[in-house]
């Protein structure tokens, strides 16, 4: 039986190991998953070598109701950085 991935978003911090200047240091990321889930789908979307954190903020309605505009599936992530 699989195991669900809920319905709330969780947000993430991904921090790049190699410092170049035409990468971004960081990026933020949402996951429509549980927070014990996300970091591990957000860590399979970005490059080898980057690390996750999993960052303590509780998501406001309002950008709840913005994240649900992206149409995303259990299990989605999104980057909300640019590059």
């Amino acid at each position: 039986m699989a195991e669900s991935f809920g319905n709330s978003f969780a947000v993430v911090e991904v921090t790049a190991d190699d410092l170049s200047p035409d990468v971004a240091k960081r990026q933020i990321w949402i996951a429509l998953a549980k927070p014990s889930q996300a970091l591990t789908l957000v860590l399979a979307a970005v490059p080898e070598g980057w690390t996750a954190e999993l960052l303590d903020v509780e998501v406001t309605g309002k950008q709840e109701r913005m994240f649900e505009q992206l149409n995303l599936k259990p299990g989605d992530v999104y980057r909300l950085t640019k590059e």
